[in-house]
């Protein structure tokens, strides 16, 4: 069956524990509803001059997280038809305007960034107050994200 871009939930990843939870929350639910998977994680070019900096990408390193993402949640068992979207920009501005065109946005409350003790990312701050399609923010530790964490493999 053949899926419109207006159908697919999407997931953004940074590599963080919360970010692995929402992914594996993400993929329960688009196998519930039938509905393709997109895996996306954003970059952005920090201010730097460029003699110092001679190799390093970026978008290669979003790539790779991307990547060890879905490797760290799938193993060898990656869902079918999940799709991988490596997007320039800021990761906020770039899922807001990606909702536009999704079914559900779904993110971790917590990303790499930001000051412990913060209940929610700003990220997910940002994407649950502007975003164009609904968003599901999962708790890293709730039992709706470990659930979801649990493999057939891990029996």
């Amino acid at each position: 069956m053949e899926h419109t871009d207006a159908e697919r939930i999407v997931v953004g990843v940074d590599g963080s524990p919360s970010s692995i939870e929402a992914l594996l929350y993400a993929a329960r639910m688009a196998e519930a509803l039938r509905q393709p998977l997109e895996v996306v994680t954003a970059w952005s070019s920090p201010p730097l001059d460029p003699y110092l900096v001679f190799e390093w990408s970026p978008e290669k390193e979003a790539r790779e997280i991307l990547d060890s993402s879905v490797d760290e949640a799938f193993g060898d068992r990656v869902p079918h038809g999940l799709s991988r979207t490596v997007l320039p920009g800021s990761p906020a501005r770039s899922l807001i305007e990606l909702s536009a065109h999704r079914s559900m946005l779904v993110l971790g409350s917590r990303g790499r960034g930001g000051f412990l003790g913060l209940l929610l990312g700003s990220v997910s701050a940002a994407c649950a107050a502007h975003s164009h399609c609904p968003v599901l923010i999962v708790h890293t530790g709730s039992p709706a994200a470990a659930e979801a964490g649990t493999r057939d493999d891990d029996a």
